[in-house]
């Protein structure tokens, strides 16, 4: 797993984060970071959350420019809240396997298939496929959304199997679930978590609904990264094993100095952890340069951006 500290100079870091603090107060710019992100880059930010929380954080703030510290479908997430900012986001390059292994064009192919279902899509998804759909919903609401919906209701959810397979099982439900995943949660390893639980017999295993049903069901608490992290806080245990990206464990040490958190590994992999690439993208560097020069910008087309407005207030109006 990658060091609690970056492999940049020490001088370095404090120099690039003080010109970051001045860029921001130059710019007006708010900082908004995932808890996946690189530990010094959450040092730096004025927010650290989940995708959607940032989105919805970033609009309540008076900031003229937005920099998403993110993958893509984050900062055109950013955009749809907040189509009138300058919404920027380091390393463009960042993208998604969840939100790509759902194609727009295939998605509305499958959609017409079966015109009358429902359309739920995970908030981890492009701008054009939220177009596509009647309600977004986030790992931490997505349970409590489907439930408020008839018992009878025809339902589609996408794009993650692994999410839409765990709603189903705790809701009743029969979904028509779209065959996507994340490449970070779908590759942990239930043999590595059974190893792991026999050395630490006292840890309780926290998962995140986009992994595999087996590990949800080994599972002491199943939810998004903040759920996860909130029981973590609450909870009397000294011990846990955390299977999502490993990231949220600078947060979790952070927030529970006396608690012990221990990734859990990958399948095939070399190390103990299991990191999503995409994430680690974005470094000091370049968002120093991204605030400095104010690129590159996200940018959504009117159009899609208004129609994919209307699934988020509908989730937003539903929990």
């Amino acid at each position: 797993m990658e060091s609690k500290t970056s492999a940049l100079d020490t001088d370095l870091k404090r120099q690039l984060a003080e010109e970051i603090k001045e860029l921001k107060k130059e710019k007006n710019a708010v900082i908004m970071a995932h808890y996946y992100q690189r530990d010094e880059i959450k040092e730096v930010a004025d927010f650290i959350g989940d995708s959607l929380a940032l989105a919805r954080k970033a609009a309540e703030t008076d900031a003229d420019v937005i920099v998403m510290c993110g993958v893509h479908f984050m900062g055109e997430t950013a955009k749809i809240l907040c189509p009138d900012r300058k919404v920027i986001i380091p390393a463009p390059e960042a993208g998604c396997s969840l939100a790509d292994s759902c194609d727009p064009v295939e998605f509305e192919k499958f959609v017409k298939e079966h015109p009358d279902h429902t359309v739920i899509s995970y908030v981890n998804t492009s701008a054009a496929v939220k177009a596509l759909t009647d309600i977004v919903v986030t790992s931490g609401n997505a349970r409590k959304i489907v439930e408020s919906l008839p018992v009878d209701e025809k339902i589609i959810f996408g794009p993650d199997h692994n999410l839409g397979e765990y709603i189903n099982s705790v809701t009743g439900r029969n979904m028509l679930l779209w065959n996507g995943a994340c490449h970070v949660h779908d590759r942990f390893s239930l043999q590595g978590i059974a190893e792991l639980k026999k050395a630490h017999p006292g840890a309780k295993v926290l998962v995140h609904p986009e992994c595999r049903r087996p590990l949800q069901l080994i599972a002491d608490k199943v939810g998004s990264t903040a759920a996860l992290l909130e029981f973590a806080r609450k909870d009397d245990a000294k011990e846990y094993i955390v299977v999502t990206e490993s990231g949220i464990l600078f947060d979790m040490e952070k927030e529970c100095p006396e608690k012990t958190f221990i990734p859990a590994p990958a399948e095939d992999a070399e190390c103990q952890c299991n990191q999503c690439e995409y994430m680690k993208m974005i470094t000091l560097e370049k968002l120093r340069d991204s605030l400095r020069d104010g690129k590159p910008e996200i940018e959504v087309v009117p159009e899609i951006c208004q129609k994919a407005l209307r699934p988020i207030e509908r989730m937003l109006q539903l929990s």
